[in-house]
């Protein structure tokens, strides 16, 4: 029997919002294909989410420029409405989510299995940059 190792990876952000309307701009895909990106130069043209244990979600993320895309996806393996989504990617890695509601604010804690392609530093950027880009979209709108 062997262990692996696997690296967690967190990012937070406090949005300024209750936890009711941080968990419907999370997990509406009207709202996802609105701030699911890291950079401006990036977008999320198409997005698709059932969330309940056992549904799929899937975004398709795209460079502006269309030099480069791919879909991010995977299966929720426990959703608690507006406290804590579960799910597990397409290559296997598990992410968790906790959405922490005090009045007008909202705690958003993303955990996740890094990946063996990029530097953990490279990751935690991009994951922060989004949730980011969550945190400006939601207070916003």
């Amino acid at each position: 029997m062997s262990t692996t190792n696997v690296t967690r990876i967190t990012v937070e952000s406090t949005i300024n919002a209750p936890v009711e309307k941080v968990w419907k701009f999370w997990s509406a895909p009207e709202h996802i294909t609105q701030w699911c990106a890291a950079s401006d130069d990036w977008h999320a043209p198409k997005a698709e989410n059932d969330l309940k244990k056992g549904g799929t979600f899937a975004t398709r993320m795209e460079a502006k420029d269309g030099s480069f895309g791919f879909d991010f996806g995977g299966v929720y393996d426990e959703v608690k409405t507006n406290e804590l989504i579960e799910y597990t990617m397409g290559d296997g890695r598990k992410v968790e989510i906790k959405f922490a509601g005090n009045g007008n604010e909202t705690k958003v804690t993303e955990t996740f299995d890094a990946e063996s392609t990029h530097s953990i530093e490279m990751q935690q950027g991009g994951w922060q940059a989004i949730l980011d880009n969550f945190k400006k979209y939601t207070e916003n709108n």
